[in-house]
């Protein structure tokens, strides 16, 4: 039978459009049940039981479980107790979660796909009698509560020995369905019903929203209604960003907006907003604006934040609404209520500037030492505290492959294996190069290119090549691992890479972006193999000038994949004249030009403290701490990267105005320099922050010959005055916005890394557009879509920088199990009450809170906001100044070991100094 379906839609061009749409109904969509004798499906497809038993007290018969909608959103998490099972998912509630909800839809299909839980889905948007027609004047959430209840019945009338039962928290939905004749309840009775013992705690805590705190002592303000957001956001007196919450102070955060960033203090101020939300502020006016705080709080139950007064004032706001909840699920411990028997307990979130979360659970006593995974539902308008619910328990607190996860998961870390559907999409294992992709690209296996990379490197995508052109100058050439002919538009495999963003680099693993198959082996540029690459090549003079640039698709045949270490040695060995040792040895010449005319330029070459473990192959254990060694070699891959990138954003730019991918570095608001300013004054050094160029030669500058290490700390220090690096949509923003800051450039992308970075295949299917190589890209003319795609390629490279250093701690914790060892620091920053300490060795940063633990006792500090000094009696603390620390691992705590230091030089007589904090990894905001 054929139905047609009418949409009426609006157009800015063509006004109203009628879309008249066909829809086919058949008789023949079998129901799934093995008990059934009227559908003709194959005993495969019969995935419902023939006798479903009740495993709920609250329903005594055999039945099958149907769910609405919002039942699959609001509860996933008890969706995925194993204790449900003959569970019946219909087609208008499968569409209507993939349309609201991409993460729930895929964990849905998961429990669809899981043969143990008896899930069937019917398609009954395409079966005769269960189609239902929109009413006229009914909403289309109506019309798919009725297409639901309908559905349930038929089976039910379809199959007379099994009852159907519909879970729904909406009332009105329950109470239409009993006057069908359907059994109706909520989740939440149904599941109380059952003797698992995780379901119930698997519960959206939903019903919980009228709960208020006993003491009443923390009562937020009511988020604005939407209908005041919009109007507020269009008349200019409202504005939406994204909310970071301060790592260091858990009473401030910051929410970024296209023209600057408002800080929020105070809980009233951050009004129920968590790391992560999308928010609506209101800006205070200006007599109300504040400096940011000097206090390291790492306490929510400590009193309202005090701004420091010696700072610069800056634009300051509050919450009015929350318009996008970023729903993640977080890691921690439970910190049990010390009434007995009580079932209602606090969950104290890994992340320090997450709030703790309430939840009721039953299990207090079985989860004390493990680590759990816990749901934000809400945060009620007069609760101190968000609510949630147990999702699940890890593992045992402290074990390896437990703290492994939780560091995946508390950083959203997309870790499952790849579907079937996008390993579909790969090529098969002996796919070589045919003769008709050879005949559309530039033929290069038998120019002299290689590979530069670290130790152990298998996901190679970026090879040189140069030689002396007859005329004097050179031809130089940047050939990159051409992904994006494997990886089409719209597959499966598109679209996981998409949600990825980015490969995720561990201490001891690493998370690819896409299957091991191309990342590993077809796409690898690896020595001797012929290969698909996108090249950027160059003419280029003696003294480092462009004389022209040529994009195009090519084959290659790497000669040799060299490690940094073996190319230095190509280099030095002034005896080895081949053709490879030359055109390496002509690129290190070109680079070194290169770099200093970056630098001339005005670009900043900054530091971070880098290092690696040697890990236990058998046990994956810590060995040993390598400092990270960088050679020529390094910079000289890294010039002539930023040189393709610089060269692409160019190309893509003149192209696509309105919708390049590029990548963007704010310049940093003065009073970000202050820290550095006035340390380097009390060093002797006057640090110029006026231009990136003044900066740098500032920079240069400042060395002091007795301490080599000086200068590499007043680099690391600049760093932390640095903003963001971000990709964006060049129709979304004003030209003058597009500066990179600290390479001091006025465009610049990612082309240079696709087997790692989807940001560059989306850069490599633009100039491949450019160039006229494929044309097959739509999507690439969307501004608002690159402009999304650009918002989750921001997050997950946030989330995998945020992970990586996480893997350092953990594996750092590792190491300091049976240790304790003296090593040496610097002040980073100097704080109201605190010390901030990095220690190069192990790359790690420490807080040392400088309050007497014992409140009798008052602190021997006196805290100086003219200089930024701690001192007691004679002894004074600078920043850059040298420490002794004594590190080791508190494990007196079984619920939160914590890796601390104690300051030994200099000793302060009569009090001990210890990090009240876990150190944590030296964090570098990066901007390349």
């Amino acid at each position: 039978m054929l139905k047609q379906k009418t949409y009426y839609r609006n157009h800015k061009r063509s006004g109203i459009l009628k879309i008249v749409r066909e829809h086919y109904l058949r008789e023949d969509i079998w129901c799934g049940s093995q008990v059934c004798g009227v559908c003709k499906a194959k005993n495969s497809e019969k995935v419902l039981d023939a006798e479903p038993k009740s495993k709920s007290d609250a329903v005594k018969f055999d039945h099958y479980i149907f769910l609405d909608t919002n039942a699959v959103l609001d509860q996933i998490d008890a969706l995925e107790d194993p204790h449900l099972t003959n569970i019946v998912i219909l087609m208008t509630v499968l569409e209507e979660v993939k349309h609201r909800s991409s993460a729930a839809y895929k964990r849905l299909h998961a429990i669809v796909t899981d043969s143990s839980r008896k899930c069937y889905v019917f398609v009954n948007e395409h079966r005769h009698e269960t189609y239902v027609e929109r009413n006229v004047g009914e909403s289309s959430n109506d019309r798919n509560d009725r297409a639901i209840r309908v559905a349930a019945l038929w089976y039910q009338n379809h199959l007379p020995t099994i009852k159907s039962v519909l879970l729904t928290d909406d009332g009105e939905n329950r109470r239409k369905a009993v006057e069908m004749g359907l059994t109706a309840m909520s989740f939440a009775d149904y599941a109380e019903g059952t003797d698992s013992p995780t379901l119930c705690e698997r519960l959206c805590s939903k019903r919980w929203s009228q709960l208020k705190d006993e003491d009443q002592t923390q009562v937020f303000k009511p988020h604005l209604a939407p209908s005041a957001v919009q109007a507020g956001l269009k008349a200019g007196k409202l504005f939406k960003g994204p909310f970071y919450a301060s790592r260091d102070n858990c009473l401030e955060a910051t929410v970024k907006l296209d023209d600057r960033d408002v800080l929020l203090q105070g809980k009233a101020s951050l009004n129920r907003a968590i790391d992560g939300d999308t928010v609506v502020i209101e800006i205070l006016p200006e007599s109300e604006w504040k400096a940011p705080s000097n206090l390291v709080v790492l306490s929510e139950d400590a009193d309202e934040v005090v701004e420091d007064n010696s700072a610069a004032k800056q634009a300051t706001g509050r919450v009015v609404a929350i318009v996008n909840r970023k729903h993640l699920q977080f890691c921690g411990i439970l910190q049990v209520s010390p009434i007995a028997g009580h079932t209602r307990h606090l969950f104290v979130p890994s992340k320090r500037h997450i709030p703790k979360i309430r939840i009721e659970t039953r299990q207090s006593e079985r989860l004390a030492n493990q680590r759990i995974v816990v749901a934000i539902d809400g945060w009620p308008v007069g609760s101190r505290y968000p609510q949630g619910h147990f999702v699940r328990a890890l593992g045992k607190i402290g074990d390896q492959d437990t703290e492994n996860e939780v560091l995946l998961l508390e950083h959203d870390i997309p870790c499952y294996k790849f579907s079937e559907a996008v390993l579909a999409d790969l090529p098969s294992n002996d796919w070589v190069i045919s003769d008709e992709e050879l005949a559309k690209r530039v033929d290069l296996r038998n120019t002299i290119i290689c590979s530069v990379d670290p130790p152990g490197c298998t996901d190679i995508d970026d090879a040189l090549h140069c030689f002396e052109l007859p005329n004097g100058n050179y031809e130089a050439g940047v050939h990159i691992a051409d992904v994006s002919h494997f990886i089409r538009p719209g597959t499966a495999i598109d679209k996981e890479a998409a949600h990825r963003a980015t490969t995720v680099y561990l201490t001891d693993q690493r998370i690819d972006m896409i299957p091991d198959l191309l990342s590993s082996k077809l796409c690898s540029l690896q020595g001797g193999e012929e290969r698909l690459a996108f090249s950027c090549v160059w003419e280029i003079t003696p003294g480092a000038e462009i004389v022209s640039t040529k994009y195009h698709k090519s084959v290659i045949k790497s000669a040799a994949a060299m490690t940094y270490a073996q190319a230095q040695e190509k280099i030095n060995d002034a005896n080895n004249r081949s053709p490879l040792a030359e055109s390496l040895r002509s690129l290190n010449r070109l680079a070194k030009i290169l770099k200093q005319k970056r630098i001339d330029n005005g670009a900043l070459s900054l530091a971070s403290p880098e290092i690696r473990f040697r890990i236990d192959p058998i046990t994956h254990k810590p060995l040993e701490v390598v400092a990270k060694q960088m050679l020529e070699t390094n910079s000289m891959v890294e010039e002539f990267m930023l040189l393709a990138n610089v060269s692409v954003a160019e190309k893509i730019l003149e192209e696509f105005p309105e919708c390049a991918l590029l990548r963007r570095h704010p310049e940093p608001p003065p009073t970000n320099f202050e820290p550095l300013t006035k340390a380097a004054e009390h060093q002797g050094f006057q640090i110029d922050c006026s231009s990136g160029k003044a900066l740098s030669l500032s920079l240069d500058n400042a060395v002091k010959p007795a301490d080599p290490y000086f200068n590499t700390m007043l680099r690391i220090l600049t760093t932390r005055c640095m903003q963001q690096a971000l990709y964006f949509s060049t129709g979304m923003l004003q030209k003058l916005l597009y500066f990179h800051y600290g390479l001091a450039m006025p465009t610049y992308t990612h082309f240079t890394s696709p087997i790692r970075r989807y940001s560059d295949v989306i850069v490599h299917r633009q100039l491949a557009a450019c160039i006229g190589a494929d044309s097959t890209y739509p999507e690439l003319l969307d501004k608002r879509k690159i402009e999304e795609l650009c918002n989750n390629l921001n997050y997950r490279k946030r989330m995998a920088q945020y992970a990586s250093r996480a893997s350092v701690a953990l594996h750092t914790h590792l190491f300091f199990r049976d240790k304790t060892e003296l090593e040496e620091g610097y002040i980073l920053f100097v704080k109201k009450n605190a010390l901030q300490i990095l220690i190069p060795k192990f790359g790690l940063e420490g807080t040392v809170i400088l309050t007497s633990k014992d409140k009798k006792k008052p602190s021997p500090f006196v805290y100086n906001s003219d200089d930024h000094t701690q001192s007691a009696g004679d002894i004074v603390f600078h920043a850059f100044d040298r420490v002794v620390v004594q590190m080791s691992l508190d494990r007196s705590n079984i619920q939160h070991e914590k890796l601390q230091m104690k300051l030994v030089e200099p000793e302060v007589p009569g009090f001990s100094v210890t990090t009240e904090g876990e150190l944590l990894p030296a964090i570098e905001d990066t901007f390349g």
